[in-house]
């Protein structure tokens, strides 16, 4: 006997949304069984849906491209077809959060990539290999949103995805600053070359909203759980800058931090071994990345186009440390937008909700 969920994609005609699809349609734990989106997309199929608008690289996979699309806001058809759903719809921030806790006033678990509830304390945004112990506030959330068995948890904004875990076992030493410069894929607007020619030869020093998330998103991360919900850290000082690259998938970011206790670079290097073994690995989520971390001795490395899909996307690809003049050391890293930083990042999240007995599925044999 093994366990399977039931799942719902709501956002699934967008770009991330088309990502879950491609990540779900063979997942060995979950199956689909309802897709959702905006109502000018109710009843079609969704291969007609996105006539012309399949923006992934691998086709559309048969067994979803004949699904009839649902109204996202028709909760009560879709919670009797769902264990739980992911959340990617394109909504003004008021209104996702809306959508988000009607469905889990419902009853239906909400795996969130959107940011409309990710500062609320009860709300956990998780990255799996770092906080799964923030899933504890699920509790009072529930309480807060009528106690039906629903619940949101979020994963962070993709631009923090790239450089936090590098940086979450340096903690030790006492991280007291860090200033970081993301360089952003075009595939974090939900676009492509074909829909943004102007992006061609180009970067635009501004995302709106993204510098705040970085510098404030990390801190709910690295916060403490305190009278069952999650009370942000209150350091390290973080100033972020985020650009727009001519890049189609692949979030770098360059990063300088100072220490309380300044570790050796032989230190740092031991942290981020290629073998260390997070909570997904240990409870074998299919999406776990092995490895994780990897550090690239090479000068020019890691690269975008050559780096990231290490680990089926889900690694964190890390080079160029050394000590820096202002800060004590800075360094390099990658992870892929749409997988670590977004749909799969998601999905890993979902997996360790189910894997931990938050989340319900139906046995088969």
């Amino acid at each position: 006997m093994k366990k399977q969920w039931r799942v719902g994609i709501i956002g699934a005609t967008g770009m991330v949304g088309q990502r879950f699809v491609l990540l779900l349609a063979n997942h060995p734990w979950f199956k689909v069984t309802c897709l959702a989106a905006s109502k000018r997309s109710a009843g079609q199929t969704y291969h007609s849906a996105l006539d012309g608008r399949w923006r992934m690289e691998e086709e559309m996979p048969a067994n979803i491209a004949q699904m009839s699309i649902h109204d996202a806001n028709d909760i009560d058809a879709i919670a009797p077809l769902v264990d739980f759903v992911f959340c990617a719809v394109s909504l003004e921030k008021n209104e996702t959060r809306e959508l988000e806790e009607a469905y889990a006033r419902a009853g239906v678990p909400v795996v969130s990539n959107n940011s409309a509830c990710r500062g609320l304390e009860d709300v956990p945004m998780i990255i799996p290999e770092i906080n799964a112990d923030h899933l504890a506030a699920i509790e009072k959330q529930k309480e807060r949103l009528g106690g039906k068995g629903g619940f949101i948890v979020v994963k962070p904004n993709c631009s923090i995805q790239s450089y936090v875990p590098a940086l979450h076992p340096l903690r030790y030493f006492g991280i007291e600053k860090i200033s970081v410069c993301t360089y952003q894929a075009i595939s974090g607007a939900g676009k492509s070359f074909e829909t943004w020619p102007e992006m061609v030869d180009n970067v635009i020093p501004y995302i709106g909203g993204e510098e705040e998330k970085s510098e404030q998103e990390p801190l709910k991360v690295w916060g403490q759980m305190y009278d069952g919900v999650i009370q942000n850290a209150q350091t390290p000082l973080i100033s972020a800058q985020c650009l727009r690259v001519p890049v189609t998938d692949g979030h770098m970011a360059a990063v300088s931090v100072s220490f309380r206790n300044k570790p050796t670079k032989e230190q740092i290097l031991e942290c981020w071994q290629e073998d260390v073994r997070t909570l997904p690995q240990e409870l074998q989520l299919p999406s776990a990345a092995s490895p994780y971390l990897k550090y690239f001795e090479e000068n020019n490395r890691p690269q975008t186009k050559l780096d990231r899909n290490l680990s089926n996307g889900m690694g964190i690809s890390i080079g160029r440390l050394r000590e820096d003049k202002i800060f004590d050391y800075r360094f390099v890293c990658l992870s892929h937008n749409t997988l670590r930083g977004a749909a799969g990042g998601a999905v890993e999240t979902a997996e360790l909700l189910c894997k931990l007995n938050y989340i319900k599925g139906e046995k088969e044999s």
